[in-house]
């Protein structure tokens, strides 16, 4: 009988390859090497709400379409960039 060998969990910072590999595999087959991890990995950005009426939506919507961002990136690069010059 020949025995198939469980490959590693990718160590690796590649968004593309991590998501290959987990489209691939079931991550219940690496239970023995998964732990627990009781700090954040990651730190979660704010996220403020900002009522715009329809039209102002609009115009958001297009100039970020017009620069290929989302509408989020661009009113973030805005206030950025606001917040610089005070």
């Amino acid at each position: 009988m020949e025995e198939t060998m469980t490959p590693k969990i990718p160590t690796t910072d590649s968004i593309q390859e991590l998501a290959t590999f987990w489209q691939r595999h079931d991550v219940t087959d690496f239970e023995a090497e998964l732990e627990e991890v009781s700090e954040p990995v990651f730190q979660r950005a704010h996220v403020v709400g900002v009522p715009l009426t329809e039209d102002e939506h609009v115009a958001v919507r297009d100039a970020a379409a017009s620069r290929g961002i989302d509408e989020a990136a661009l009113i973030r690069e805005w206030v950025t960039e606001r917040l610089r010059h005070r």
